[in-house]
């Protein structure tokens, strides 16, 4: 995915101790208060021990953020290229630095803290970390990833490599849960418990990881495993009240189950009484509210719709000139036929390196999320099948707005007198804009009325790449 778009549309011990004076008159009361020292001392004993091993978390999370983001900074767009490093960063700043700040408020240092949350209005927030979780999982279903690959970072065209932990892969798990989307609970949380099983250090225990994974799977109508899964979390923990609630209710419902069959079995001597067992992973992913889901997602993995021989042989390449437009006639555009109906054409090097690189200057200050409009109110607002951060710019902003404007003006022989602002759209992490329509249709009559000009006629996109170090 592209990180940076351009569209233009045509477009963060008290010890209390009470006790009776004059112990001094009983020895025998005050050995007692030798074992009461000794207690004390003890005490003591373990709070410096307590704070040794938090000023070791300290110093080791410190060394490692250090050798991070020496890495991270010498080169950020290539190391955000890798979906799993933008995850991870976003959870870091959102949850792990957290953590760190409940340990050190432990303690005094002031210094720390009141920095800390100085940068934390700057920090992601929790809606920030649940949309990266659910924008790796989007990268997992459309690119066909499982689980393992992605905790392990293999993935292809990445330059950097980065695995998730069990507490990750039990994050991702618990935003799934949490947005009731049971089949990739299932997914990470079995990926969790591997990992965990495997013997991967982790403050998450496997009681938590059985709890979230044995209800997700449940939820898919597997009682045998989900009952298993029960079984094991209650060996580990014989006192947890809801598995073993869950465990009573799975096991009626089982019993109900085989009394229907038993019943259905003396209606049909026939009927197979085989009982199926749903494997691990086996579940299959929930169809939702897109029917061109198969589609959009395989013309993202370069699977989709293939044209004929027949129809790929009235596809040219050619100089394009604007219809003999004064200003192409020396420098003409190369022109490429992407599609035939509609027809879609590419432009090949029409901005230069310098007004990429400016109008990206213009337009990451203003940069906000990306809005819809609602096709019932004609409100603009903020749409999960959009997920993205635009801007718009003026040519009063700077010469290279009007430029680049006149020359697509150039290319399509449309004036930009009709023309809606140089949007600037910038795709992050699992960014998409699902399939849908630049105009309006009979329906939406009104949708462009404010503008004064009219349905949209033609999209035209000039596609960025980020910038990138040599291998």
């Amino acid at each position: 995915m592209k990180p940076w778009l351009q569209l233009v549309f045509f477009t963060c011990i008290f010890l209390i101790w009470h006790t009776e004076a004059e112990f001094f008159t009983s020895i025998g009361q005050m050995t007692d208060l030798i074992y009461a020292e000794k207690d004390l001392v003890q005490s003591l004993k373990e709070y410096i021990r307590a704070e040794e091993n938090k000023l070791s978390q300290i110093k080791s999370w410190a060394e490692k953020m250090d050798v991070l983001t020496s890495k991270s900074t010498s080169d950020p767009e290539g190391y955000l290229a890798h979906p799993v490093n933008a995850y991870k960063l976003v959870k870091r700043l959102n949850t792990d630095w957290l953590e760190l700040e409940n340990l050190v408020l432990q303690d005094t240092t002031n210094g720390f803290i009141a920095n800390l949350t100085i940068q934390r209005q700057f920090f992601p927030t929790e809606e920030d970390e649940t949309g990266a979780a659910k924008a790796l999982m989007r990268l997992q279903d459309t690119y066909k990833l499982d689980p393992e690959t992605l905790s392990r970072g293999n993935l292809p065209g990445t330059k950097y490599r980065s695995s998730l932990t069990v507490g990750d892969c039990f994050g991702m798990g618990k935003t799934a849960y949490n947005d009731g989307d049971y089949y990739h609970t299932v997914l990470w949380m079995e990926q969790a418990l591997k990992q965990h099983d495997e013997g991967e250090d982790t403050t998450v225990s496997k009681v938590e990881i059985l709890d979230y994974l044995s209800y997700a799977v449940f939820q898919f109508g597997d009682l045998h495993r989900a009952m298993e899964l029960t079984r094991r979390l209650i060996s580990l923990d014989s006192t947890h009240e809801r598995a073993g609630s869950n465990l009573r209710y799975f096991e009626k419902l089982l019993e109900k189950e085989r009394e229907e069959k038993e019943k259905e079995k003396s209606i049909n001597k026939t009927m197979t009484t085989t009982e199926p067992v749903v494997q691990s992973g086996a579940y299959e992913r929930p169809t939702d509210y897109l029917p061109e889901r198969d589609i959009y997602e395989a013309l993202c993995r370069g699977e989709g719709v293939k044209m004929t021989p027949r129809r790929q042989k009235r596809l040219f390449c050619r100089y394009h000139d604007g219809n003999r437009n004064p200003h192409l006639l020396i420098a003409p555009f190369k022109e490429e036929d992407e599609w035939d109906s509609p027809h879609i054409v590419r432009y090949y090097d029409v901005m230069s390196d310098e007004e990429i690189e400016k109008i990206k200057q213009l337009a990451k200050p203003r940069l906000a999320r990306a809005t819809v409009r609602d096709p019932k109110t004609g409100v603009l607002t903020v749409a999960s099948y959009r997920v993205s951060k635009s801007s718009w710019l003026e040519e009063d902003d700077d010469p290279v707005v009007a430029k680049v404007n006149l020359r697509m003006q150039q290319i399509t022989g449309l004036t930009v007198k009709t023309a809606e602002l140089l949007q600037v759209a910038n795709y992050g992490m699992g960014g998409q804009y699902e399939p849908h329509f630049d105009f309006s249709r009979k329906d939406e009559p009104d949708a462009f009325k404010r503008l004064g000009t009219g349905n949209r006629v033609a999209t035209f996109l000039n596609y960025v790449p980020s910038r990138r170090t040599p291998e």
